[in-house]
């Protein structure tokens, strides 16, 4: 009796006829392939914005630690750009002048986004082209409000003082007020910048859970309760967001008073921006303005630490008393 054989199967390494396979290509090949296309598609989008805020920032790191006017050899003189903004009474009435319109804009900015958010947080008619014009002040162009702020608030021939007149009641100067130029440009600001506060609500209400809601209604809770209780807990951190966001802004102001008052009357509406921009591009004071421009970036990022550190224990300690 003999044994049959069994014909072995070839294996998969091996292919029939004795050929030897060619080598796969090496995984690690392909890896490194993917990796340079995909470089090479982020490269040119990497380069513009390395190129547009490292190399500027750098380069403003070390005009602040010179003189130079932008003609002459730079003159290096260390920190004494530095030491200059301790004593520069110019540029302590731009900060109280900054500091004036964030205390009139932030909070005044918050209040009216939350406010329209919620009105249009609604099923109402219309509520789709309710929301689009609201947006639609905010892509207007700094000229065009400075424009509109002209027109509107012109002490000789604008809107609101021919609404006084006609109302019988006395004129005001408005931008070319000293104690009233500063609240008109928050105004305008205002109705610049209120829908982006808008939105950024609308979307944090749209996330309220609605059951949650729902059972506080079952529970007997009122509009009111239910709005203290439930959805504005869920509002607090946009709520810091929205109110660092805006500060940044305030601080940052430029086109808007550059566009209606030059810093006028009689400065009262020089921001540190303004400031920072006479001094370097008007006065050509280079050394000086970027010791400007960096000393108001560690202030900014100091204050928004502190908040941002805040915001985080205070919740912190909520989660620990529930």
């Amino acid at each position: 009796m003999t044994a049959t054989s069994v014909p072995t199967r070839p294996s998969a390494a091996e292919p029939p006829g004795g050929a030897a396979r060619p080598p796969a290509p090496a995984r690690p090949r392909r890896r490194l392939g993917s990796r340079l296309g995909g470089w090479g598609f982020v490269a040119p989008a990497l380069v513009i914005v390395l190129g547009l805020s490292i190399f500027p920032a750098v380069w403003a790191l070390l005009l602040s630690l010179q003189e130079w006017d932008g003609f002459s050899a730079p003159e290096f003189v260390g920190g004494d750009n530095y030491a200059e903004l301790v004593g520069d009474a110019d540029l302590g009435a731009a900060v109280l002048h900054t500091v004036l319109y964030t205390a009139l804009f932030v909070p005044a900015v918050v209040l009216v986004g939350l406010f329209l958010a919620v009105s249009l947080n609604r099923r109402i008619r219309f509520v789709g082209l309710y929301r689009t014009a609201i947006f639609v002040p905010f892509v207007a162009s700094a000229a065009a409000t400075g424009i509109l702020t002209t027109y509107l608030f012109n002490p000789q021939f604008g809107l609101m003082n021919n609404v006084l007149r006609v109302l019988h009641l006395p004129q005001q100067g408005w931008l070319e007020d000293p104690n009233q130029s500063m609240v008109v440009i928050a105004i305008m600001s205002l109705w610049g910048q209120a829908a982006f506060t808008t939105v950024i609500y609308l979307a944090a209400l749209q996330d309220v859970p609605g059951d949650v809601v729902e059972a506080a209604r079952i529970d007997g809770a009122g509009p009111t309760q239910i709005f203290w209780n439930v959805v504005w807990p869920q509002l607090r951190p946009v709520t810091t967001f929205v109110a660092i966001y805006m500060t940044l802004q305030a601080v940052q102001l430029f086109d808007l008073v550059y566009t209606t008052t030059r810093g006028g009357p009689l400065n009262a509406t020089e921001t540190i921006v303004y400031y920072l921009w006479q001094t370097a591009f008007r006065e050509l004071d280079f050394g000086y303005g970027s010791a400007i421009a960096y000393g108001l970036f560690f202030v900014t990022l100091i204050a928004t630490v502190i908040v941002t550190v805040q915001q985080r224990r205070a919740a912190a300690r909520e989660k620990e008393t529930r």
